[in-house]
């Protein structure tokens, strides 16, 4: 029985890739074709590297005459290369009344804008106080305003509603 190691993380390798055949790619990336694992491991020692599976749901498994150190330390390279330039896309919320004065309206849509560039998807909450209920028209001319404003780079991902005292629009980048 073969050992079956506590804990393999990353790819099979050596004497760890149970399947009988294999295809198999030498270290130049030339195919050597189809042979039988303990052979290829054999001709992958003569060569001072180890049999790495690179592709195990083929039929049959690609393995590749490679160093196994050096080739977990890459992926882990490239993983970690690769979660540095993802972006997490947030929800940014800018507050609102629905009678917001001129200029105060102008520095609100100035952070919509930035937020939006960013990447990020703006949640826009207008508040509604005391009989301010009552005009609900007024807050949704506001959104449908907010909305015209920003047509060229956002696009609505949820229409203005109410939920309870308040209503609420959310926007998202429009796509490049």
């Amino acid at each position: 029985m073969m050992p079956v190691p506590q804990t393999l993380n990353g790819p099979r390798f050596n004497e760890y890739i149970t399947v009988p055949r294999v295809r198999v790619i030498d270290e130049n990336g030339d195919n050597l074709g189809i042979m039988y694992t303990r052979e290829a491991i054999a001709q992958a020692q003569e060569v001072g590297l180890d049999l790495v599976e690179v592709s195990p749901n083929a039929d049959p498994p690609v393995c590749k005459f490679l160093d196994v150190g050096r080739f977990k330390y890459e992926t882990q390279k490239k993983a970690a290369a690769a979660r540095k330039t993802q972006k997490v896309q947030e929800i940014k919320e800018i507050k609102m009344r629905p009678n917001i004065d001129d200029h105060d309206y102008e520095v609100k849509m100035k952070a919509v804008r930035k937020f939006l560039e960013e990447g990020d998807k703006v949640k826009l909450t207008l508040r509604f106080r005391g009989r301010e209920l009552a005009h609900g028209q007024l807050g949704l001319r506001l959104l449908e305003r907010v909305r015209d404003d920003s047509v060229d780079y956002a696009k609505i991902e949820q229409a203005p509603r109410m939920e309870g005292r308040q209503m609420l629009m959310i926007m998202a980048p429009k796509a490049a």
